[in-house]
C-alpha cells in the first residue's frame, strides 16, 4: 500500500463545528430579535447544515412564523455575527498537530466565499497549521467538481494515492475523493451517507491518526 503523505480536510462541520457555531449565534439572534420558540429549531432544519442559501431560509421563517421583521435585516445579522466566534471541532488541533509533527502535508478544500472562509480559519486559529487551503469561489471550483481536488492535490505536490480526504458531507468528501483516486474517511456530524461507502468511519478527529498508512505513532 502506498504511504500516506498527506490529509485534506474540509472545514465546516469537519474542522470547524459548524452546528455548534450556529447554535450560539442563534442565541445571541433570537435575543436581539425577539423571535419566538420554535425559531432555532426551524432555522437549523431549514439551513440544512449550511447547504441552503440564507437569503432563502429567513423568508421561509417569517412566512411561517407571521413574523413582521425584515429578512435582510435578520440575513445581515447573520452575516455579521454568525463567525463572531467560530466553534473547533474538538480534538482538531491536537490531530493537525500530531499529523505535522509526522510530517504529513495538511490542506483544507472547502466551498464558500474566500472572506468568510478565511474568517472562519482564522477564527479557530487553523491557519497556521495547515500547509494550504483551496477556497471554491477563489479558485472559481467547487467541490464536487473533480478538478478542486486534483488543484489541492498539485498545491501540496502529492497524489490522490497518498492521500486521504477526511469531511462530512457523503457526496463531496466521501464519494468524489474516491473517484479521484484518494482514500475517504467520513466524520458524521452533518448529511448521513447515502449508498456512498467510505474507507474509513470516524467517531471523532481523534481516529484521523489512525488511519491506515499515516506513519503516525498512537
Amino acid at each position: 500500500m502506498t504511504p500516506v503523505r498527506a490529509v485534506l480536510f474540509d472545514l465546516d462541520g469537519t474542522l470547524h463545528d459548524r452546528n455548534a457555531t450556529v447554535q450560539s449565534w442563534l442565541s445571541g439572534h433570537m435575543e436581539r430579535f425577539g423571535l419566538p420558540a420554535g425559531y432555532a429549531e426551524r432555522f437549523t432544519e431549514l439551513d440544512d447544515f449550511g447547504y441552503r442559501a440564507k437569503r432563502e431560509v429567513f423568508p421561509d421563517l417569517i412566512g411561517e412564523f407571521g413574523l413582521l421583521h425584515d429578512s435582510e435585516q435578520l440575513f445581515q445579522d447573520f452575516a455579521t455575527h454568525f463567525l463572531t466566534a467560530p466553534a473547533l471541532m474538538p480534538y482538531a488541533v491536537n490531530a493537525l498537530d500530531e499529523l505535522r509533527a509526522a510530517g504529513i502535508r495538511i490542506g483544507v478544500v472547502t466551498n464558500g466565499w474566500k472572506d468568510v472562509q478565511t474568517a472562519c480559519l482564522e477564527g479557530c486559529g487553523l491557519r497556521p497549521l495547515v500547509d494550504d487551503v483551496v477556497i471554491s469561489k477563489e479558485v472559481g471550483l467547487s467541490k464536487p467538481d473533480p478538478r478542486i481536488y486534483t488543484l489541492a492535490l498539485e498545491r501540496l505536490g502529492v497524489s490522490a494515492a497518498e492521500t486521504w480526504f477526511v469531511g462530512d458531507s457523503p457526496k463531496n468528501d466521501v464519494w468524489r475523493p474516491q473517484q479521484v483516486g484518494m482514500r475517504a474517511a467520513f466524520l458524521p456530524t452533518g448529511h448521513a451517507l447515502n449508498g456512498e461507502t467510505p474507507d474509513a468511519v470516524l467517531r471523532d478527529l481523534r481516529d484521523v491518526l489512525r488511519l491506515e498508512g499515516l506513519p503516525v505513532p498512537i
